[in-house]
């Protein structure tokens, strides 16, 4: 299990983002078979996106002052691990009491429209007397051990925390890089043979590897395990410059054939 806290100014793109749909199958009509965004739960508010905005919005002016009022929290599962919609709620409340928003304004959505199964949670900062009485504080690090504590009460896949959340004698272990070796020997091999970047991700994808683009980009295997792009050498640059060279490849293969026939043709072979 992978998780995220972030801090952020606004309810607005973020409420957008978790509640809105987007089609994930149509049939020959176009109609949905089925969207990617299903509530999982309200806690002190309901509604629409422009209701919760409003309602969030409403508390958080009981205090002007705070800056970052929303908490979104990612919560993500390794493939192939289904938990069910009442395991789903039971880990967001579990969350809730963790980070100290139980009481406060919150709403919990579950995403479809990935390999893994993964839920988003906007949460308010700001209590209903004014006062901001959910700290972001070390949030990686609680939510580093949040995660291993979910893993082991609902018998999830295990995932090793950041280094510097473990304790000392742990950080003097040394990692298992197999798992890590074997997805860059993966990705370079579909990379050698791809001339455009949706060849090198439908390749990925046959592999069972996701690939997830932001500023850079990173990986996911079929185990929920992430791995920067540019922790083994593949940042998003360094795939685009490959494929170049793959291109230029090609072009001067097939110059060199040409040239070798037209030579032919000329000494009449």
């Amino acid at each position: 299990m992978i998780g995220k806290a972030i801090t952020g100014k606004g309810f607005a793109g973020c409420i957008k983002y978790c509640l809105e749909d987007k089609k994930m199958e149509v049939n020959r009509d176009q109609t949905i078979v089925h969207n990617r965004a299903e509530v999982l739960l309200f806690n002190k508010c309901f509604g629409n996106k422009k209701e919760l905005v409003r309602d969030f919005n409403e508390v958080r002016k009981l205090n002007p002052k705070q800056s970052k009022p929303v908490f979104h929290f990612t919560l993500s599962f390794a493939p192939g691990e289904k938990l069910t919609r009442a395991q789903l709620i039971y880990i967001v409340q579990d969350c809730a009491k963790e980070f100290g928003f139980i009481e406060n304004q919150f709403l919990a959505v579950e995403h479809k429209d990935t390999q893994h199964q993964h839920i988003h949670i906007v949460a308010n900062r700001i209590g209903f007397a004014g006062k901001t009485n959910v700290s972001d504080s070390n949030s990686y690090k609680r939510m580093a051990e949040f995660c291993r504590k979910m893993e082991r009460k609902y018998q999830l896949q295990q995932v090793l925390s950041p280094r510097r959340f473990l304790a000392k004698q742990q950080q003097l272990l040394p990692r298992n890089d197999q798992r890590k070796e074997q997805l860059k020997l993966q990705l370079k091999q579909a990379l050698r043979s791809s001339k455009t970047i949706e060849r090198f991700q439908q390749k990925a994808k046959e592999l069972r590897i996701e690939i997830i683009k932001g500023r850079g980009i990173a990986f996911m295997d079929e185990k929920g395990i992430k791995i920067k792009g540019s922790d083994i050498g593949l940042s998003l640059q360094t795939i685009e410059k490959q494929i170049e060279s793959n291109n230029r490849q090609a072009l001067q293969k097939q110059t060199a054939f040409i040239q070798t026939k037209q030579r032919e043709n000329t000494l009449g072979l």
